[in-house]
């Protein structure tokens, strides 16, 4: 995937195995903002040995062409969000689950916004994928604006979907269509 230009400087692109020391840096200045969206995580999370470990295992994903991870990466270096593509499956589902976060200095400014549309152009252009399916806790009104704002529908209420903060928690579903090409793969 090419790296892509965002507002503010920013540039998406796929991470790099050397990217786990911003990684963390990253997830240790947003961990506060982070955790009511998010499971909860275990200490080692926090540590550059953690996520050098979690962006290993993503890269691998990445290879065998279940996963797409992305880094928002800031003009100073610093990793100021992630976005993934996961769950990826061909054939005729042609589909893939959108997560994504951003760094609470970066709150409202468009950021989310056009790294999901960036993200969803290469899921249809590069990735051929017919689906993108989103899930948001019922009470995340940003989130939610979000997917709206890049053409997610809402599909429906899925009760104790995952479990955020240390409760199973009621999520609503959105998903896209990004086009209705026949499978490639």
């Amino acid at each position: 995937m090419k790296p892509t230009g965002l507002p503010g400087g920013v540039t998406l692109r796929t991470p790099l195995p050397g990217d786990a020391e911003a990684l963390c840096a990253a997830y240790v200045d947003n961990r506060e903002h982070l955790a009511p969206w998010e499971p909860r995580r275990a200490d080692g999370f926090f540590t550059v040995e953690g996520q050098a470990h979690r962006l290993a295992e993503r890269l691998l994903e990445y290879e065998a062409g279940r996963l797409v991870p992305w880094l928002l990466i800031a003009g100073d270096g610093r990793v100021v969000g992630t976005i993934t593509l996961s769950g990826i499956t061909r054939g005729p589902f042609c589909s893939a689950y959108l997560g994504y976060w951003t760094a609470v200095d970066q709150q409202g400014r468009g950021l989310a916004t056009a790294a999901v549309e960036a993200v969803c152009a290469a899921a249809a252009d590069e990735l051929g994928l017919h689906r993108i399916e989103a899930s948001t806790l019922v009470d995340n009104v940003c989130s939610r604006r979000v997917l709206e704002k890049c053409g997610f529908r809402p599909i429906g209420l899925a009760p104790r979907y995952l479990h955020i903060d240390g409760a199973w928690r009621d999520h609503r579903l959105f998903q896209r269509i990004p086009h209705d090409r026949p499978p490639t793969v």
